[in-house]
């Protein structure tokens, strides 16, 4: 059996997709450490893995990021992603990999597996520790030159003009958006005696798994043969009892879900929107993750929690600020998406939902209630869109991205080599 060791960000939507890769790999019998905020301690334990918590580099709380980093209040849009990337990711990298470090010394692993933000895992693979898995939790976003850099929220242009564009848009995000970001990059490498590197998405010499299908990310022509894609991660399961109204589902009325993730906190964004552009509708409408609100329409109904795994089935559509997660688990039981969103990975993953025609994707994180009504009866009448969103849902079904994971993961630690597509036919 093997030794591996996990990083990811204290961040929900960073933690919740590696916990069924992590019990698949201890059901195995592998051995496994996690790297992560003391906040997750529980999450970690209960999955079987030993904790291992940020020591040289900052915790923080996910629930108040802006308390956590001094100054990201103060910002919106781009001006908050430049912030983020400097603070929260490369200004946490060298604290990182002097904790990762520090652990192999006590506890030498055979393959380290990070979620793709937390690229420390890579350094530590460069300075001659175990080689590095990296899981894509975001949409896939490695630098291509069919597209612009990833961010931007622009689509993919293979033609020659094309081309162009997104040369030019690699060197100005380099040079120009974010500048103070390379340049702190550069300067945490030399210190770290690792090679300078440019600021994207990271992309690891030796394994890359997206969770997701190869229909909804672009149809790229330099994807590396390291890069697997492992279908869709199952959300948490089921704790304690389900809502009251549990049984509505079953009453005949199409229902849809809303949901703003974990992040985006306040429902005057997308939750009150949708409940009032979707009140006079002969739906039943589900608004998750939110607690008792006023003046709730009558086809209403919130809960701090809902199974997710438990609820899609009943769905008609899911209304939602652009998560991956959620948006991949949702289009894995062929339910179409209604994706509004601006901030972080949202319009990546918005474009990416109206390329694959299995969704409408609203260009803004507060849309009217009437763009949401007009967006959701799209999606529950255009017969082609909900085609698409269920063809989707049969590619999904052919992957078990858990078991996929572990089995790509198990290859990486005997081999201490690349694995490439189609390697594990003679594994």
């Amino acid at each position: 059996m093997s030794r591996i060791l996990i990083a990811s960000q204290p961040i929900a939507g960073h933690i919740y997709p590696l916990l069924p890769i992590v019990r698949e790999l201890v059901a195995r019998g592998h051995e496994l450490r996690w790297y992560t905020g003391r906040r997750y301690r529980q999450e970690v334990e209960d999955a079987g893995a030993a904790f291992e918590p940020f020591v040289l580099a900052r915790d923080f709380d996910d629930r108040d990021l802006n308390a956590s980093f001094p100054g990201r209040a103060e910002r919106r849009g781009l001006r908050q992603t430049q912030f983020d990337m400097r603070h929260i990711f490369v200004g946490q990298l060298e604290g990182q990999l002097r904790d990762l470090l520090s652990t192999l010394r006590h506890w030498p692993a055979d393959a380290v597996l990070a979620e793709q933000t937390l690229s420390a895992g890579l350094l530590v693979s460069e300075l001659g520790g175990p080689p590095c898995a990296l899981l894509g939790i975001l949409p896939l976003g490695i630098a291509s030159r069919d597209t612009a850099p990833f961010g931007l929220g622009l689509l993919p242009d293979r033609s020659a003009l094309g081309g162009w564009r997104n040369a030019g848009l690699h060197w100005a995000a380099q040079h120009l958006l974010f500048r103070d970001t390379v340049r702190e990059l550069n300067a945490v490498c030399e210190r770290l005696g690792v090679r300078r590197r440019p600021f994207a998405a990271p992309l690891s010499p030796h394994l890359m798994l997206q969770a997701s299908v190869p229909g909804f990310e672009y149809a790229l022509r330099d994807l590396p043969p390291q890069l697997h894609f492992i279908g869709a991660l199952p959300p948490p399961g089921r704790s304690g009892a389900l809502p009251e109204w549990w049984p509505e589902l079953n009453a005949g009325r199409r229902v849809v879900l809303v949901t703003q993730g974990t992040l985006a906190v306040d429902p005057r964004q997308l939750v009150l929107p949708t409940l009032r552009g979707l009140a006079h509708e002969n739906l039943l409408v589900v608004a998750a993750g939110v607690g008792e609100l006023d003046d709730l329409p009558a086809n209403a109904r919130t809960a701090r929690f809902v199974p997710f795994a438990d609820l899609m089935p009943h769905l008609s559509a899911y209304v939602t600020n652009g998560g991956y997660g959620g948006v991949q688990f949702a289009l894995s039981h062929g339910v179409p998406v209604v994706s509004a969103g601006q901030s972080e990975d949202k319009p990546e993953v918005g474009n990416r939902v109206a390329a694959a025609g299995v969704g409408v994707r609203l260009p803004t994180s507060t849309p009217t209630p009437g763009q949401v009504r007009r967006a959701v009866r799209r999606v529950l009448d255009d017969s082609e869109l909900r085609q698409r969103a269920s063809t989707l849902g049969h590619d999904f079904a052919r992957y078990d991205a858990p078991t996929r994971a572990a089995d790509l993961l198990e290859r990486l630690a005997a081999t201490g080599k690349p694995v490439y597509q189609g390697d594990l036919r003679n594994f």
